[in-house]
Parts: structure tokens; C-alpha cells; sequence
């Protein structure tokens, strides 16, 4: 699975996407939003369209969501009460936590999260960044699925 989101300004209107194959995917927008919460709310919906005991490898070119896995952020924001580092409350919260206790709790061991480099080359990573931008300039949802 490759997600991906888009944001014409930032803030600004939002698109994010998922797909598996350019006949299996999903996109959405948001009139006001970032970047990052698009890049989470793409993993997040992800998520909900392939529900456990399916196993996942999610694949994002952000490092805002990647790395909060591989560096264990998580571990200390919920040690923390969701602070950061600087005492602050960590940002977007409200889809950080749905993402996390699914990842790291209901779903421990079945989803994996991986890093691609963005804009380079890979064709599902470009389909999923396409889809975001387009959702973002349109505010159109986008949902294509297999028939069978």
C-alpha cells in the first residue's frame, strides 16, 4: 500500500490518496489543512480500508510518518501525555493516536511502515502523489475497486 498526500499552501486545501495498483485506490481532500495531515490522514485511511488480520506493508515518502515508527516517537509521546520533546502537545494528535494504537497495538506485527524516496521513479509512489495533488486541486474524492 503507497500513500501519500498534497497541500496547495500550507495551510491550504489538502488532497491525500492510497493505492495498490492504479485499479485499487482511494483519495480524499480537505479545504483547509497541511501537508502532514494529509500524509497521516492518507495511512490512516489505509488502515480502515484493509482492516486486521490482513497484514500491511504501507509505504510513504514522508518521513514525518515513517519515522514516527522507526525512531519509536510514539513510545515517547504516550510516556509524555502526548508532549514533545519541549513540553508542547504533540501535533495532530488527533490522527496520531488512532494511527499509533492500530499500529502498535490492535494491529502489533501486521503493519509495516517504509520509506521511498519521493518524486523518484517509483510508479505507485508517483500514482499516490498524483492522486493527492489532483484530490487537492479538485476537493473531489476519488475510488476505484477491484470488481470480484
Amino acid at each position: 500500500m503507497y500513500t501519500d498526500g498534497a497541500c496547495r499552501g500550507n495551510p491550504g486545501p489538502g488532497g491525500w490518496a492510497w493505492a495498490v495498483s492504479d485499479d485499487w485506490c482511494e483519495s480524499g481532500a480537505e479545504d483547509m489543512t497541511t501537508n502532514q495531515r494529509m500524509e497521516l490522514l492518507a495511512v490512516l485511511r489505509v488502515l480502515e480500508a484493509f482492516p486486521s488480520p490482513q497484514r500491511l506493508r504501507i509505504v510513504s515518502d514522508s518521513t514525518y510518518v515513517v519515522n514516527c515508527f522507526k525512531q519509536r516517537w510514539w513510545a515517547a509521546w504516550r510516556r509524555k501525555g502526548w508532549r514533545n520533546s519541549r513540553g508542547e502537545q504533540v501535533a495532530n494528535q488527533d490522527l496520531w493516536r488512532p494511527i499509533v494504537d492500530t499500529v502498535v497495538d490492535d494491529r502489533r506485527g501486521q503493519v509495516q511502515l517504509s520509506w521511498v524516496k519521493g518524486h523518484g521513479g517509483d510508479p505507485l509512489n508517483d500514482l499516490v502523489d498524483r492522486l493527492a495533488v489532483e484530490a487537492a486541486l479538485s476537493q473531489r474524492p476519488l475510488s476505484r475497486h477491484p470488481v470480484g
